[in-house]
């Protein structure tokens, strides 16, 4: 049981929470009304899409933590993008940004010391300036291209003091620059998994089915007029549950599965006497090396089966694919 003190605390801390999510959309909600009237997005976008070079994103403090996260929302969304440490850039790391970038620069007072050193320089350079400031009027604002008005009425903070509000909303306004970037450039599903190899997404939009199947000896294959018995011994060996039954010319003309076998055993008795042949089914489902492992794993939900045959363009038997392998491979 809670002590009377820390049932207090936790009513506290659940009205300070509720307070500060109000807040926070409030203030999104805020910006989202000031954009109706304010195109500085547009433009900010329009001197994007100009840029030669990489975006670089700057900022101090905690204004530098969105910095950095909206640097890498750029990157992984379609638009070369950067973050550069505004302390470090006056002594040395400035060499990373040329007359082709264009740069953001974020401070919510917008008269931040180290980012107002470097600015000229940006500037003299010729690389074009978007500010995200609190201040309209600030030193920051006035020297920008393009200045887009992160300011907000108040901090969730009760001392109104710690930046929350007003990160959410540059966060918030960060990703509105980012989507927007990313539906000018065309920006599709499968440049969004180059970009994330490693991630769910990377592995269902990156990975083919020669990279997951089965092939060489590891494909059980019987010819069409090989024994029932020896087409059992098939499957058994190459564990599969199942076995594709081939023509002269190696094209699958048939596969024969471990369901077959039990629903076969309710009405034969003696398979000594059975060929492959009489118990197959024919014109099995199959796909290409080529294709999506995606694609398999549709058509094996669809037909509901777990193992597929995969056959080149000539239709020669050159693997087969199991729904583990997709599982492992982490497609599904």
């Amino acid at each position: 049981m809670l002590k009377a003190f820390d049932k207090n605390l936790t009513q506290r801390a659940m009205q300070l929470a509720r307070e500060t999510l109000e807040i926070e959309a409030d203030a999104i909600r805020a910006l989202h009304a000031r954009l109706e009237t304010d195109d500085s997005v547009g433009q900010a976008v329009g001197l994007l899409m100009e840029c030669g070079g990489r975006v670089v994103v700057s900022g101090m403090g905690k204004s530098g933590h969105i910095a950095r996260k909206i640097a890498a929302t750029l990157a992984s969304t379609g638009t070369p993008a950067m973050f550069v440490h505004p302390g470090e850039a006056a002594h040395g790391d400035l060499g990373m940004v040329t007359a082709q970038d264009a740069f953001i620069a974020i401070s919510n007072s917008g008269e931040t010391a180290e980012l107002m050193s470097i600015l000229p320089i940006i500037k003299r350079m010729g690389a074009p300036l978007i500010a995200m400031t609190g201040n309209p009027q600030s030193s920051l604002a006035l020297l920008a291209d393009v200045h887009l008005d992160v300011s907000v009425a108040k901090e969730a903070c009760p001392l109104n003091l710690a930046p929350t509000a007003s990160t959410t909303v540059t966060l918030a306004l960060g990703d509105a620059l980012a989507v927007a970037l990313l539906d000018a450039h065309g920006f599709k599903e499968e440049d969004f998994a180059r970009s994330h190899p490693g991630g769910a997404l990377g592995r269902r939009l990156l990975t083919h089915v020669r990279d997951v199947m089965r092939s060489g000896d590891a494909v059980p294959q019987v010819t069409a007029d090989v024994s029932l018995s020896v087409a059992l011994l098939e499957i058994t060996q190459k564990g599969m549950g199942m076995t594709a039954i081939v023509d002269a010319a190696g094209h699958p003309v048939g596969v024969f599965t471990d369901g077959d076998l039990r629903r076969l055993i309710e009405r034969v008795q003696d398979f000594t006497k059975i060929t492959i042949r009489d118990v197959m089914h024919a014109d099995p489902r199959r796909v290409g090396p080529d294709q999506l492992a995606v694609d398999a794993v549709a058509i094996m939900e669809e037909f509901r089966i777990n193992q597929m045959l995969v056959v080149d363009a000539d239709g020669k038997l050159v693997g087969a694919l199991h729904i583990h392998d997709l599982t492992r491979a982490k497609v599904i």
